[in-house]
């Protein structure tokens, strides 16, 4: 199984998952009744090859993922990921039952990753894009050591913004926000007011000790480097109240990601100037990686190999409280295969990741309404 990740369809568009060979009889079901309901398989592999790493609009209108499109016959699929939307579905009651008018925002052949919604300007999503064909595609940067989990770090990957009222897949409309040719720059999120940006800076020169979270005040353009330890540093989201972010971390050097987070401090203005505090969420001999907040900030979710790394699951976890202590770690996905990614929308209603429960054991997107009380003792 080799999943190659940027952080990673439908029959008709409009297909309900209960629709698909098999449902309703899958063990899965049943393992995670109580958590998770009424799923919804959104992407399908007779228009993707994979896709995955999606994030909910405001509003949950829309979605935002990376995929690679099925390449007509006796074509190669792209090497690279490209950077789609697309409109969620609702049926009579109100219920998702699937995604219509996907549309290409990255331009052909360019390496694409690490899409988001901008919180306050509507119909504007930033990622990671390299815009044109990246010069050396096969140079790998992350991988779990005789692994075949793989982040690539272009250096030519730049963080740009798109007007979805104007784009059309070329590089025209996509509108550079932060800039370094030697440098990859990517893995990018916005903070609630939209005015404050977290990313991976990744120096060319620096090779495996590079990965530094930054984040840029859009106000002014200042950077403060706010993680620079050896190793990679990645995969950052703020805090609902964006006094802290989360992240993953390759620091040991180990090809073990541990999950982190940090209390950002201020200055007097309101302005970032670094880290106030450090918590590990994770210390064990597994990957973690790709955690982020519930709206309430007292949770976590992230994806883990602590089953074996050929059946990644999503587990949730608590945020550090006062004394900086966490804990409560329970498992959520209960599928074979590769389970990570997770995402909730605004009032964790729904929960949207990553997984191979397909029938073909393709990476697909799939939503769940999530049901599990995270504040209950495990």
């Amino acid at each position: 199984m080799a999943v190659v990740l940027g952080g990673c369809a439908a029959g008709p568009e409009e297909m309900p998952a209960t629709t698909h060979p098999g449902a309703g009889t899958e063990p899965w079901r049943e393992a995670e009744a109580g958590k998770l309901d009424n799923h919804v398989q959104l992407t399908f592999a007779d228009r993707f090859v994979r896709a995955g790493e999606a994030y909910f609009s405001p509003g949950d209108r829309m979605v935002i993922f990376q995929a690679i499109e099925q390449p007509p016959p006796g074509v190669e699929p792209s090497a690279h990921y490209q950077m789609y939307v697309a409109d969620l579905v609702r049926d009579r009651a109100g219920r998702i039952t699937g995604i219509d008018r996907i549309t290409q925002l990255s331009p052909p052949g360019s390496s694409n990753t690490c899409g988001w919604f901008h919180p306050t300007k509507k119909d504007h999503v930033i990622f990671g894009s390299t815009i044109a064909p990246p010069a050396a595609p096969a140079k790998a940067g992350y991988q779990r050591e005789g692994g075949k989990y793989v982040w690539q770090f272009p250096k030519e990957m730049t963080i740009v913004e798109c007007d979805l009222t104007r784009a059309d897949g070329t590089a025209r409309t996509l509108r550079p926000l932060v800039e370094d040719p030697n440098a990859y720059l990517a893995e990018c999120a916005l903070n609630a007011d939209g005015s404050k940006l977290v990313y991976c800076r990744r120096v060319e020169s620096e090779g495996a000790l590079g990965g530094d979270l930054v984040i840029r005040d859009l106000r002014t353009g200042r950077d403060t480097v706010v993680a620079d330890n050896d190793g990679y540093d990645g995969g950052p989201f703020f805090s609902p109240d964006g006094r802290s972010i989360c992240y993953r971390s390759d620091r040991q050097g180990n090809d073990l990601l541990q999950v982190f987070v940090g209390d950002l401090s201020f200055d007097g203005r309101g302005r970032v100037t670094g880290l106030a505090r450090e918590h590990q969420l994770t210390d064990n001999e597994h990957v973690n990686w790709a955690p982020y907040w519930h709206p309430s900030g007292r949770h976590l979710i992230y994806t883990t190999s602590e089953l074996g790394h050929r059946n990644y699951e999503v587990f949730a976890i608590d945020a550090p409280d006062d004394r900086g202590r966490s804990g409560n770690h329970r498992r959520v996905t209960h599928a074979d295969g590769f389970d990570g990614l997770p995402v909730f929308n605004a009032d964790a209603s729904l929960m949207m990741w990553t997984s191979q429960r397909d029938e073909g054991r393709t990476s697909q997107i799939w939503l769940a309404e999530f049901v599990m009380d995270l504040d209950s003792a495990p």
